[in-house]
């Protein structure tokens, strides 16, 4: 029962980092769904996602951000925008580095988070692959020297390690604040988005080089009833060399593809899931600012 008396808090909580660093696998640990592409690949969050978080008293919206970095093409610099976004809206901000990372890496970025006057929180994960000739308190000190007024953790986000810490850590720094989205919100995103997502995953998963970040997924038809439901998704790939690829030899790997993503999609919507998948070349559309905001890489 909630208590009358007890203001109701609420707060934008945004996850920032370099690439590879487990920022996705972070958001899902707090959120407890299966929000965030988490893949052993960089660059897999091209998206700002939101999950929601929700108490009688409380509501808390994480954002998972694109990993930061020199942006290349135009893709690059829209994901680049949403992780600098999030420097803009946050009430707490969780910086994530590993146990590997140099600390100066992407110090432009670095800067920006320096000035901020919200909460930072460091959060150095990945410490249980922490080498025996590596010691903690040194990457402590050296983070401490970079961001001198943020509160640093060591966190494993992939074994769980420390995140109740952080989740009642962000609870006291939340302000008080009515709700921003309904309570039985769970994301801000819509269930084609997750759809193209888990579909992304498994290229990132089954595909070698440049070929996962060439693909981007789009949903053309998803028709849901109480039991099932029909969903259409086009690959769109830059080359048709990379259709071919796709595709695969009487197109064994996208049916490999496509049958991983429909089982993950019945696990997700909790529904029997009829998936059809086609390939198309929609040429250089990473560097095409008009195919970038069809695709929804507009970050305003």
């Amino acid at each position: 029962m909630k208590d009358e008396n007890k203001k109701h808090k609420a707060g934008f909580v945004n996850i920032v980092g370099n690439p590879n660093v487990g920022k996705s696998t972070l958001m899902n640990q707090l959120v407890g769904e299966r929000i965030s592409i988490a893949t052993f690949k960089a660059q897999t969050t091209r998206h700002r996602i939101m999950g929601i978080v929700n108490t009688p008293d409380m509501q808390i919206v994480f954002s998972d951000t694109p990993g930061v970095l020199k942006p290349n093409y135009k893709l690059q610099e829209s994901m680049l925008a949403f992780s600098e976004s999030a420097l803009a809206d946050a009430d707490v901000l969780l910086y994530v580095t590993d146990v590997v990372e140099n600390p100066e890496k992407n110090m432009d970025f670095l800067e920006k988070v320096q000035k901020m006057d919200v909460p930072i929180i460091l959060l150095i994960n990945k410490i249980d692959e922490l080498k025996a000739d590596k010691d903690l308190g040194d990457i402590v000190d050296k983070w401490h020297s970079l961001l001198p007024k943020a509160e640093i953790l060591p966190i494993s986000a992939k074994n769980k390690f420390g995140v109740d810490m952080l989740l009642k850590r962000i609870q006291e720094l939340l302000p008080e604040s009515p709700a921003f989205f309904d309570k039985d919100q769970l994301t801000d995103k819509p269930a084609r988005f997750f759809v193209s997502e888990i579909i992304r995953e498994k290229i990132l998963l089954y595909y070698d080089k440049e070929i996962p970040y060439s693909v981007e997924v789009v949903v053309e038809r998803f028709k849901e009833d109480d039991r099932q439901i029909h969903i259409n998704a086009v690959i769109y790939v830059e080359r048709d060399s990379q259709k071919g690829i796709i595709i695969g030899h009487q197109g064994v790997a996208l049916k490999k593809v496509s049958t991983e993503a429909r089982k993950s999609l019945e696990k997700f919507f909790d529904k029997h899931i009829y998936l059809e998948v086609f390939v198309k070349v929609d040429k250089d559309w990473r560097s095409s600012k008009k195919e970038l905001d069809n695709f929804g890489y507009n970050p305003e």
